[in-house]
């Protein structure tokens, strides 16, 4: 059970959704009259002002990333939601994910359950998660815009017609060469999304464990691995073309092949507020359909 009192709120959303203008109605509708100081981006309140008549009573905007806050909503996908996390960073600000996307791990509050979910935060009636981060060095100093990933950290060729190879050690030993159409490197968090995808297993988000995933692996043998998070993983890739791409969180960026990369556990984590009503293994049931039987008699 959480016990923080809200003061402050720092909104993020997705504009390019045609869904957010419902959540934003009932957003408006929620805090009137609160005494709640609510965040937002220029772009934001610029399209609240157009969209509706009335707005929020108490706003301030949020310039780049010099703000405090109690909390934060994002309202979209889980995309939306990593994108949020980029903006909060080490602020130890916890995010409740609305969603307005189409499965939603991270943000998990349905359209219709926004205002119950709200006042459970007000009554202090949620958790907080803690979730581990990855973090990306360069090793001749090229630089990353974000050097953190909520949920993976992806190298994938970028020709159609030929793979790469992926030196993965750890320890100063060699975990494998991975020829393969790419290598995701995910935390528990990301273990639901791309790491998923390619067969990668399903991980706690307690557990403190990365997942090493080969994307379209050309040996059927090699299999997708966990290691634990306190171990420091480096890769080397050798691609035709000298380049390959990186992707943190689906932020990407072409790379020489010369560059190599060390992978660790960041300095800090993302809080995750969640309602009481919301647990891993219900959003588990939930959003993959465990236990639901589609076959007709």
């Amino acid at each position: 059970m959480g016990t923080k009192e809200i003061h402050k709120i720092a909104v993020f959303g997705n504009l390019h959704r045609t869904e957010l203008d419902t959540q934003i109605v009932q957003l408006i509708r929620f805090f009137h009259n609160k005494d709640i100081v609510i965040l937002l981006d220029d772009f934001f309140q610029n399209y609240i002002l157009e969209k509706h008549k009335n707005s929020f009573d108490n706003v301030e905007l949020i310039s780049g990333d010099d703000f405090t806050a109690d909390m934060a909503l994002s309202i979209g996908g889980d995309g939306t939601f990593l994108n949020s996390a980029t903006r909060i960073g080490n602020k130890n600000i916890p995010i409740l994910g609305i969603n307005t996307g189409r499965l939603g791990f991270l943000a998990d509050v349905a359209k219709n359950d926004i205002t119950d979910a709200l006042n459970g935060v007000l009554e202090n009636r949620f958790t907080i998660e803690k979730r581990s981060l990855l973090k990306v060095e360069t090793l001749d100093g090229t630089r990353l815009d974000t050097p953190y990933a909520l949920n993976d950290v992806a190298l994938s060729k970028q020709e159609s017609s030929s793979m790469i190879i992926i030196n993965a050690k750890t320890n100063g030993e060699l975990i494998n060469s991975y020829q393969a159409d790419g290598l995701i490197i995910s935390t528990p968090t990301g273990s639901t999304a791309y790491s998923m995808s390619v067969g990668g297993p399903i991980v706690v988000p307690q557990v403190q464990s990365f997942v090493i995933s080969p994307v379209a692996s050309h040996s059927l043998n090699v299999r997708p691995l966990i290691v634990p998070d306190d171990w420091v993983i480096e890769l080397e890739v050798l691609s035709r073309n000298n380049s390959y791409l990186i992707s943190l969180d689906g932020r990407s960026k072409v790379m020489d092949q010369s560059t190599k990369l060390r992978i660790r556990r960041a300095e800090y984590e993302i809080q995750i507020l969640k309602p009481q009503s919301h647990t891993f293994f219900g959003t588990l049931r939930n959003k993959l359909l465990w236990g639901a039987d589609k076959r007709n008699y």
